[in-house]
């Protein structure tokens, strides 16, 4: 072995170590999902997760959910531990960003690995908050139970950021025999009530989804939880036909084996909608402006790929943009910079959809029928 080749062999020993070294000693300075969802396998078992575990059970409100946006990978200190006693009965949980279903992907890898019962017993819980969250129509709020006065909006059924999808996604991978809860060993009684919860939420998507001109389209970012009905969220955020939110809805049907005749004629009726109104010959840029400041701008480009809004009127399926002020207005210059550059108003979404449903349409010879 010459000199050369010692050389890199030590290197790369040291890089290989190094990296180890900070998968436990760097953990607190990765994001809560990466945690929760990413990390080795082998990590879920060690002191570190441990820590982290102890703080998940202690933050789980008295209901069964989180709260969102906390990082509880990182040490509590004793104010934030006395806000949480205090706040154990309050109102906070939520499906939003992604909370307790995080938590509860977090709590069924580690107790994989250290077969500590409590983390069964708060997985268990957290599972019993998502049936007890569920309206009797199959869908879920973002907050549960729902806030009041200015953030009503929360009662509403959430499709926004994915927040029914993600609850609907994970209760398949439970019932669909998924080997990272196979440890829990839900009896088959819970097994069953995650199986009529996931169908319920399947029939709220075809009960919410909007008619345009006599045709099946797409759905709203959030629906009325008694009318089933598109409605309002935020002041910018109104009733409409949604570019974005409505992908993820398609993808759960499209995913259904056998689907039945309503499932294919909601499938089609959307892709169509996509169809009719994607936005070619466009692209979202950056520019500086000369205060310094950034600003989204949108500029023709022939070769750019389609892409489509946000919202779209629910009268005329045309797009439009919104400021605070909750006054529709036809293209993104029109509005305010804060809301401009603080908010997705075009989305590229729906071509995951377009670009797997001729194959989903193969699958299913009687799509078109």
């Amino acid at each position: 072995m010459n000199f050369t080749n010692l050389i890199i062999i030590v290197v790369a020993l040291n890089t290989t170590l190094g990296y180890a070294q900070n998968k436990t000693t760097d953990y607190k300075n990765q994001r809560w999902t990466t945690i929760a969802n990413k990390m080795p396998s082998d990590w879920y078992g060690s002191e570190e997760a441990k820590l982290v575990a102890e703080n998940v059970l202690f933050t789980q409100k008295k209901i069964g959910g989180w709260e969102k946006n906390k990082n509880y990978h990182h040490p509590l200190s004793e104010s934030e531990k006395e806000n949480y006693r205090n706040n154990r009965n309050n109102i906070g949980a939520t499906f939003d960003n992604g909370a307790t279903i995080t938590e509860l992907k977090f709590l069924a890898k580690v107790y994989a690995k250290l077969k500590d019962d409590r983390y069964k017993i708060a997985f268990t819980k957290g599972l019993n908050y998502i049936f007890s969250a569920q309206y009797s129509n199959g869908g879920w709020p973002q907050f549960f139970p729902p806030r009041k006065g200015s953030v009503a909006y929360s009662g509403h059924i959430t499709y926004n950021d994915y927040a029914m999808v993600n609850i609907m996604k994970f209760l398949k991978e439970i019932w669909t025999d998924n080997e990272e809860y196979a440890s829990l060993q839900l009896s088959n009684n819970i097994i069953e009530k995650v199986k009529n919860s996931y169908y319920k939420g399947i029939q709220c998507f075809l009960d919410t989804q909007i008619t345009y001109k006599g045709k099946l389209a797409v759905w709203c970012a959030q629906h009325d939880s008694v009318t089933l009905a598109p409605t309002k969220a935020r002041s910018y955020e109104l009733p409409s036909f949604s570019g974005s939110e409505s992908v993820g809805i398609v993808q759960m049907l499209m995913e259904i084996d056998n689907p039945s005749k309503e499932v294919i004629d909601s499938v089609n009726g959307a892709v169509e909608w996509f169809t009719n109104n994607k936005i070619d010959g466009i692209k979202i840029v950056t520019e500086i402006q000369s205060d310094g400041k950034k600003d989204r701008i949108v500029v023709a480009d022939s070769y750019a790929p389609p892409l489509w809004g946000r919202f779209y009127d629910l009268d005329t399926s045309t797009i439009f943009f919104c400021s605070r002020d909750g006054i529709k207005r036809k293209s993104l210059a029109e509005i305010s910079h804060e809301r401009r550059n603080g908010y997705s108003w075009y989305t590229n979404a729906p071509q995951k959809v377009l670009k797997i449903y001729p194959e989903w349409l193969a699958k299913n010879k009687l799509a078109k029928d």
